[in-house]
């Protein structure tokens, strides 16, 4: 039993390393003053008055990173949850 949960960390880490590097860097960047994806969103929040097209091609690559750690998150929960015989 003492191993189920290092293999469940292990697996998790596996399976994010990639997406949640590139969220960090690429997701984020530049970081000062603040990372330009919150920026972007609070843009979008206030209305995304004087948004051009670069702006949102801006907003969809730095947040491409960060829907593909929830894709790759959502992908690992299925396969664990199924794993662990859960039936609807």
């Amino acid at each position: 039993m003492s191993d189920r949960p290092a293999s469940v960390a292990a697996s998790l880490a596996a399976s994010l390393a990639a997406p949640l590097m590139a969220s960090l860097t690429l997701g984020l960047a530049p970081f000062v003053p603040e990372p330009h994806v919150i920026g972007k969103l609070r843009w979008v929040a206030g209305g995304a008055h004087g948004m051009a097209a670069m702006d949102w091609m801006d907003l969809a690559f730095h947040g491409a990173p960060w829907v593909w750690l929830l894709g790759a998150f959502a992908v690992w929960a299925g396969r664990r949850w199924r794993a662990a015989g859960v039936t609807q």
